[in-house]
């Protein structure tokens, strides 16, 4: 069983990120949520090619990622789980509120902490959100993340089969919430009770900085609300507010060389 979650791990994920990030493009492509106001053309081959640097990288680095990491640890019998007498509905369950939470602190951290924010505000860069922004990560915060994850899921000793789920769960949420999709507002407010919604989400993007820093669940949107960094709308609306850094209004931040570059720029914000 084990074995066979290794092999057919690679073909999920791409067959759930290929079937979402195309549902996604429809949608934003005929309900769109605001105006672009960059060339779409640029926007979308410099995040894909990114997307595709980091998922080869992440391969090099940690050959097995998480979810060889998570049937390592049970191999070994490692894990907080272990020791709980708990059905394993209830552990896979318990492992993915928790790898939520923790990738809501780590994003919390990753703005707060001015090391880890050089490296974030390259996903701020994008000076439109959509689809693809919800991937536009820079490959030294990718790495970072995974390495915080694969410990998190040796410490709990989370079962594989939740680690691919909230993979799944961590990567549709993301173009999910990040997409440039109308949706009716009645359907929004039920929305935000289970999931990050893209009109919640976009507020994060805001080149206000009270605003860039709220809102900063991927998944669930409890988070937010239990800790107080939750904001319900941005001042200006989600017509007219502006997406962005302040110091980044050039459209070269948007181009791969360049983005790969923002963490070492001297821009603050």
């Amino acid at each position: 069983m084990n074995m066979l979650l290794l092999a057919h791990e690679v073909a999920l994920r791409l067959g759930f990120f290929l079937g979402i990030f195309f549902a996604m493009a429809i949608w934003e492509a005929l309900a769109p949520r605001r105006s672009l106001t960059q060339r779409k053309a640029t926007r979308w081959l410099n995040n894909l090619g990114l997307t595709l640097c980091n998922t080869l990288l992440v391969r090099l680095v940690f050959p097995s990622a998480a979810v060889g990491v998570a049937l390592h640890a049970a191999d070994k019998g490692w894990g907080l789980l272990q020791a709980l007498p708990a059905p394993a509905w209830a552990g896979a369950l318990l492992s993915i509120v928790v790898l939520d939470l923790v990738i809501y602190g780590q994003h919390l951290l990753f703005h707060k902490v001015p090391l880890l924010w050089r490296l974030h505000r390259m996903h701020h860069t994008d000076l439109d959100i959509d689809v693809t922004t919800g991937a536009r990560f820079h490959p030294l915060e990718i790495l970072l993340s995974m390495a915080i994850k694969m410990g998190v899921i040796v410490t709990l000793g989370a079962p594989a089969w939740s680690v691919i789920v909230f993979e799944i769960l961590l990567n549709g949420t993301s173009m999910f919430n990040h997409g440039n999709i109308l949706m009716n507002s009645g359907t929004d407010r039920a929305l935000r009770f289970l999931v990050v919604t893209p009109d919640m989400h976009r507020v994060h993007h805001s080149v206000i900085i009270k605003e860039t820093n709220s809102n900063f669940g991927f998944n669930f949107p409890w988070w937010d609300r239990l800790f107080g960094t939750y904001r319900a709308e941005p001042a200006a609306g989600h017509a007219a507010m502006t997406i962005g850094l302040a110091n980044y209004r050039d459209s070269k931040w948007l181009r791969l060389h360049w983005m790969l570059l923002v963490p070492f720029a001297r821009h603050e914000r």
